[in-house]
């Protein structure tokens, strides 16, 4: 009975160590309860108890060992469904009681039976009812990291199932874990329709994993572009310019298209798409369709490749018949339209241009949007053709007759005309008569009686003048104009009446340096220097004040007119120096009656024996 007692005795302190709630220091027992039991000394256990048969205490410990779990730590173990009810699963680990799992962790397994081994995790080692309280979904979850990390470290290959779509990619179930797919990282080529992925099992790599966040990046294109490189290296060995290679179209953007030759891209630029001129590469090709292309050229690393689809048919030019010459009208149709001129199509793939000055007799250029649009069919005249270069140049002016053929009849020296002012310079305004057909108005030509110093001061463009034919130089088809000439010129009257020394009644206009302006009249400004400014007294003339001036310089040429206040007075004065001296020169010449009287005194004096 004494040693009933003490194996009791051991078992239930064995079974207090299982049942110990998390206290908070770890006895020897629980720390290590297999070196606990191999070193425990039996015969000090407690006083008063018979010592045990070394024999039944083997037997015990094998017992313990073969009928015990370690519950201390928080590591996965394997368990068997030995009962399954409406809503729990009853797992067997080996421990002193069975443990119970929700079925709702078993989901993702709707053929769990009675039998199935499961990898479990102990949640609660008794709750209040003794149970044991095990976890299927947290195991999971501990060996899917496990996993993950391990496939992550090893570069190996995982299955997936693609749940759902969301922002910027897909959710990926990998080993139970939600792992992020990027959409930059489904496939080596864009992706149109994610949709197509969702409910997919596809292989993935573990790309990266953040720890903190709990966190996984996984890719199905880093897989694809294993394979892509290998079939990469062997394609680029074996490139060589003039090969033909048939590809399928990546990417279209607007200047060319991307072709996978089988896992090297190669682009075709829209120039050597078609011999037609065209606008986008859509015009051409579309996504995902299986074409030809021939390499045109590639770097030496073969890295860029460019490719060309025009290549694979003949030049339209060679097309071109040998009875098509220079002189000749062809039709076309305007494809692209420059500052410059136009090119127009005359045939597919066969283009001229018709440059901005053969599209009219005008001298005055223009855009070449004011005769032409993008579009228009119109007829051209062949000016030059070269077949070896494939260029051709058109003109469209001369389908009319030259202008300048009969020009000395339309506009002879002297005649009258009205005309249009096209644009200015700084010297002149350029007048077009009729289309083809422009004059130039010197600035000095404007007026007989403004100081222009710019045409914009005169005229406006789109303004009509009259104007005369001043020169005309057929060879160089030039016309010098004058618009002044249309009028009588003022200055010959004015020379007349403001000559040098008429005398004018004014008020200054303004003080300027050096001197002051007055205004006669809409045309004649007089210019009044500083010292001739002077009144009588000494003083200046002010702004506003009225005197009379005399005209001292006139020039009908310069139209300068100078006019003077100081010589008025001055005048007066010489004329009134002149009559002192002229009179006091008569009084020295004739004797006066005083004069007289005073001889006739003197004599009388003299008689009258005073003197």
């Amino acid at each position: 009975m004494a040693q009933k007692a003490k194996e009791e005795a051991v078992v239930a302190e064995a079974t207090e160590a299982k049942k110990a709630p998390e206290a908070p220091a770890v006895s020897p027992a629980q720390e290590n309860p297999e070196k606990f039991l191999k070193e425990f000394d039996w015969h000090n256990y407690e006083e008063g108890i018979d010592p045990i048969e070394d024999s039944k205490l083997e037997e015990f410990e094998k017992l313990v060992a073969e009928n015990f779990v370690d519950t201390l730590d928080d590591e996965v173990v394997e368990g068997e469904v030995i009962h399954m009810t409406e809503r729990d699963a009853i797992i067997d680990i080996n421990a002193k009681s069975e443990g119970v799992i929700s079925l709702n962790e078993f989901r993702y397994n709707p053929d769990l039976k009675v039998g199935d081994k499961v990898e479990v995790l102990i949640d609660v080692r008794e709750d209040s009812t003794g149970q044991l309280i095990l976890s299927h979904r947290k195991a999971r979850t501990i060996k899917a990291w496990d996993r993950v990390n391990e496939a992550h470290d090893q570069g190996s290959i995982v299955n997936g199932y693609v749940k759902c779509r969301t922002k910027g990619g897909m959710i990926v179930d990998v080993f139970g874990i939600e792992a992020f797919l990027p959409g930059s990282q489904i496939d080596v080529k864009p992706i149109r329709d994610y949709d197509m992925y969702v409910g997919k099992t596809m292989e993935f790599k573990v790309v990266k994993i953040n720890h903190e966040f709990k966190n996984v990046v996984v890719s199905h294109k880093a897989l694809i572009e294993a394979d892509i490189e290998e079939q990469k290296k062997e394609i680029i060995s074996q490139l060589e310019k003039g090969q033909v290679l048939e590809g399928v179209v990546k990417n279209i953007t607007s200047y060319g298209v991307f072709v996978d030759l089988g896992g090297v891209d190669g682009l075709v630029h829209i120039t050597d798409l078609s011999w037609s001129r065209i606008n986008h590469p859509s015009e051409i090709v579309e996504l995902d369709q299986k074409l030809n292309v021939v390499i045109l050229d590639f770097d030496e690393n073969k890295t860029r490749i460019q490719l060309g689809l025009k290549q694979l048919s003949a030049h339209p030019w060679d097309a071109l018949g040998e009875e098509v010459k220079i002189g000749d009208k062809v039709k076309g149709k305007v494809v692209v339209i420059a500052d410059y001129g136009a090119f127009i199509e005359v045939a597919e793939g066969v283009e001229g241009l018709i440059h901005v000055s053969e599209m009219s007799w005008s001298t005055h250029l223009r855009s070449a949007q004011d005769f032409v649009n993008v579009g228009d069919e119109i007829e051209a005249v062949i000016l030059t053709l070269d077949r070896e270069e494939r260029k051709m140049s058109l003109g469209i002016k001369q389908l009319t007759p030259d202008p300048w053929t009969d020009i000395t009849t339309k506009y002879p020296v002297g005649s009258k005309h009205s005309g249009i002012v096209r644009n200015f310079t700084n010297f002149g305004v350029f007048v077009e008569l009729e289309e083809g057909i422009d004059g130039l108005i010197y600035i000095s030509d404007l007026s007989w009686t403004k100081k222009v110093k710019h045409p914009s001061e005169f005229t406006n463009v789109g303004d009509t003048l009259e104007v005369i034919v001043l020169e005309l130089d057929v060879e160089g088809r030039k016309l010098s104009l004058g618009h002044k000439q249309t009028t009588e010129n003022p200055w010959d009257k004015y020379e007349d009446d403001f000559g040098v020394g008429s005398k004018h009644t004014a008020a200054i206009t303004e003080i300027v340096d050096k001197g002051a302006t007055i205004t006669f009249n809409e045309d004649i400004v007089a210019f009044v220097p500083q010292r001739h400014m002077e009144k009588e007294d000494g003083t200046k003339l002010k702004k506003g004040e009225e005197a009379e001036f005399q005209i001292i310089e006139f020039s009908k040429d310069f139209k300068r007119v100078v006019a003077s206040h100081m010589v008025i007075h001055r005048e007066e004065e010489a004329k009134n120096v002149r009559a002192a001296q002229k009179k006091q020169s008569e009084q020295v010449e004739k004797p006066t009656l005083g004069d007289a009287n005073a001889k006739l005194q003197e004599l009388k004096d003299k008689m009258d024996g005073k003197k």
